[in-house]
């Protein structure tokens, strides 16, 4: 009997593995690899993510890359450009987020724009002039060498700015920023001489209490962190109240508790409410 199936088994094999080898994909490496570049600056974090083709005997601007064009900035999908802080480029200001680098080379100078739509693969199919966040205009710098494959970074790194720079064949573009460094040094000073704020306050009470290390210390905690932040934290007086309760004052604490159960109902929160009223009950029978 089997034999009048096995034409039939040996050609489903057949079909099978032409399926699959028409589906698989050889694998060659890309001419134009992507590069990620991540780079701080004072304390502001910057990311490039674009792919780098290579000159490869061609004659770059005026040919692979056309003047007067705008141009992705790359290969592949468009350049993308991510900064944690603002950047200062003159008088231009580039605000924190994701953009996507477009350039239009020019003989004298290039146009290197800042798009807000950062998705697209290559130029935007209908180029939007609302969605131009920032646009310069740097001059060009021969130089000496050639530079054989496209490269975006950033140089001359300082802790209050720095140079986004682009290079490729014997074209070079240079785009100092800056960054207020200063600011966000001043506002870290001021956090930490200014002291440890409600919530560190609250943090390290709940800590103490929830493994019992010192309950006077727990107290005093908690209680700095109520005067700071106000009986409207409601999570913040339920753990006062524990805290009292656990000082043997069960007095105070239920009469934390209860303003800790206003606050809660005035903010809807019903377990607090029921977990408060639970503890009330029990420190009365302790009084």
């Amino acid at each position: 009997m089997f034999k009048y199936f096995k034409p039939t088994i040996l050609f489903f094999i057949s079909f099978f593995a032409l399926e699959y080898t028409i589906t698989a994909q050889v694998e060659t490496p890309p001419l134009s690899p992507i590069s990620v570049i991540k780079q701080d600056v004072g304390l502001s974090e910057l990311e490039i993510t674009y792919s780098r083709p290579s000159k490869r005997g061609r004659q770059v601007f005026g040919n692979v890359v056309a003047y007067n064009q705008m141009w992705r900035l790359g290969a592949n999908k468009n350049s993308t450009f991510t900064t944690s802080d603002d950047l200062y480029f003159g008088k231009d200001t580039l605000k924190k987020g994701t953009y996507a680098i477009f350039a239009k080379p020019q003989k004298q100078n290039w146009n290197v724009v800042f798009y807000a739509e950062y998705s697209n693969w290559g130029t935007p199919d209908e180029w939007d002039d609302s969605k131009v966040v920032m646009s310069l205009n740097p001059e060009i710098e021969s130089l000496k060498n050639s530079i054989e494959t496209l490269s975006i970074s950033i140089d001359k790194i300082k802790t209050d700015g720095a140079v986004l720079s682009i290079s490729w064949d014997r074209v070079k573009v240079e785009m100092p920023f800056r960054i207020d460094t200063r600011a966000k040094v001043e506002k870290s000073i001021s956090k930490v001489m200014g002291g440890p704020s409600a919530n560190d306050y609250y943090s390290s009470a709940k800590y103490y209490f929830t493994k019992e290390l010192d309950k006077e210390k727990a107290l005093e905690w908690i209680n700095a962190a109520v005067e700071m932040r106000g009986s409207t934290a409601y999570w913040y007086t339920k753990l006062q109240a524990e805290i009292l309760a656990w000082n043997g004052d069960y007095a105070k604490a239920i009469e934390t508790a209860k303003i800790s159960i206003e606050m809660a109902k005035s903010k809807g929160n019903d377990d607090y409410v029921r977990m408060n009223e639970k503890s009330i009950a029990q420190w009365e029978k302790m009084k």
